[in-house]
């Protein structure tokens, strides 16, 4: 599956900002769809994960602030981030895995070209 990243860009802290992920085909039956971000010098890291049957993961330095979704009909998923904070800044990536979630990069078999996010303090 291929997988198209959108909706990156430069805000302030305290701001917010929707990220998209458009896939090539349908993905919700099959697939575990996740964001990963990475920051510069700062190895790749798990923000938000939707399993096959709708169960979402987020990490612990964004829960409740950010919130991960997907739109079936649309073949797109979402991260909603609010309350944007400075060490929010890295390169968010969209990945999908034909199997169940994890936070481990490594796992995952596609993945988008990325979308940059900077927070401004």
């Amino acid at each position: 599956v291929q997988l198209v990243e959108s909706g990156g860009g430069s805000v302030q802290a305290g701001g917010s900002l929707r990220l998209s992920c458009a896939a090539s085909r349908y993905t919700g039956s099959r697939y575990c769809m996740a964001w990963f971000r990475q920051a510069p010098g700062k190895e790749r890291e798990g923000v938000a994960s939707i399993d096959k049957d709708g169960t979402t993961r987020h990490a612990d330095s964004v829960k409740g602030r950010f919130t991960i979704s997907q739109d079936n009909a649309k073949n797109t998923l979402y991260l909603q981030m609010n309350s944007l904070k400075p060490e929010d800044t890295a390169m968010y990536y969209c990945a999908a895995v034909a199997r169940y979630c994890s936070f481990l990069y490594w796992e995952y078999s596609s993945w988008g070209q990325g979308t940059q996010v900077t927070v401004s303090s």
